[in-house]
């Protein structure tokens, strides 16, 4: 039998999925959401069975690499025992997640037992002030705790993703690169994305593009540029003085890296966003809920979006809301 595969209307095979598990956060990130959050109520979103069945019908349809995400995935109960069951579908190359951090320090070692090959982890700062104004509630000790601790518990590769906006962190730029350095991490630097309304701060004002970022870092190491991937949008890069680590850059305004995209995205309400800066969705939690029991339905619908998955988004470098749904609505 010939390997079943999504393939979208522009031709792009569609084999890495970004599930999110919940859109509650423990912080209030200043570039993801606003200060005081009104979250789902809990009829509306997935449980995790029904989460456990998306991931089964798109394993079965070729995904060879799922990302949980939320919100933050690790303040849902039962989060770890999910990681395990989709782990352990078979066809499934690579399981990993995307976290803040502030539950590493006691669920590190039970993620990686759990068979999470890899995880992200947002840090955008390494000034315990400003990491609390960025993300309003967020403890950075608590953050690096955690991050050791992933280390500790056998987790390789793990990568720091930090958004960088000009006069907040950007002079930081460095002194991230070498934290990195020191705990032999991946990093990637992330241009600021027009999510949701906010009013904490201008995006346009703010901008500060990956071409600058690695100016940045040029004045202190010398940049080689590489052709690895890890299925996402990052471009990545290696550093001369320090070549075991990776530097990446996401760009969706300066770069632009629809023409290779491969992924889709799971909102936890249940929607599958074709493209992250376009609303193309399709409801699935309506299929689930219509017809338990039949994977069938299920996989004919997932088939079926792939034709309203546009070819790329259209982001601007100005204040006006693009997408009216916040980061953590989307799924990371």
């Amino acid at each position: 039998m010939s390997e079943r595969v999504l393939i979208d209307g522009f031709n792009r095979r569609v084999d890495y999925l970004r599930l999110s598990v919940t859109d509650r956060c423990d912080f209030r990130c200043v570039y993801c959401m606003a200060e005081d959050m009104q979250f789902l109520p809990r009829q509306r979103v997935l449980t995790l069975e029904e989460i456990f069945q998306v991931a089964q019908s798109f394993v079965t349809l070729g995904t060879r690499k799922i990302r949980l995400t939320g919100g933050e995935p690790l303040i849902r109960p039962g989060a770890v025992k999910l990681c395990e069951q989709i782990a352990a579908l078979p066809g499934l190359r690579e399981l990993c997640l995307t976290t803040n951090g502030s539950q590493l320090g006691k669920l590190a070692a039970p993620l990686f037992d759990a068979g999470v090959k890899r995880l992200n982890v947002s840090l955008d700062s390494l000034d315990a002030d400003r990491f609390k104004q960025l993300t309003r509630t967020g403890d950075l000790a608590q953050v690096i705790n955690g991050i050791d601790a992933a280390r500790k518990a056998g987790f390789t590769r793990t990568k720091l993703n930090c958004v960088v906006m000009q006069g907040r962190n950007d002079h930081e730029i460095n002194d991230l690169v070498r934290f990195a350095i020191d705990r032999e991490l991946d990093i990637s630097f992330i241009e600021e994305m027009p999510l949701g309304a906010i009013s904490e701060h201008s995006r346009a004002e703010s901008f500060f593009s990956s071409s600058q970022v690695r100016e940045r870092i040029a004045e202190r190491y010398t940049l080689i540029d590489s052709a690895e991937s890890t299925q996402g949008p990052s471009r990545y890069w290696r550093l001369a003085e320090a070549p075991q680590i990776r530097l990446g850059f996401i760009s969706p305004h300066s770069h632009n890296f629809c023409g290779t995209c491969n992924r889709v995205r799971m909102t936890v309400e249940g929607r599958l966003l074709l493209c992250l800066g376009n609303e193309h969705s399709v409801d699935l939690k309506a299929v689930l809920r219509a017809h338990p029991g039949q994977p069938e339905r299920l996989e004919k619908a997932i088939i079926e979006a792939m034709r309203l998955k546009p070819y790329r988004h259209n982001f601007e470098v100005n204040d006006d809301v693009q997408v009216v749904r916040f980061m953590n609505m989307t799924g990371g």
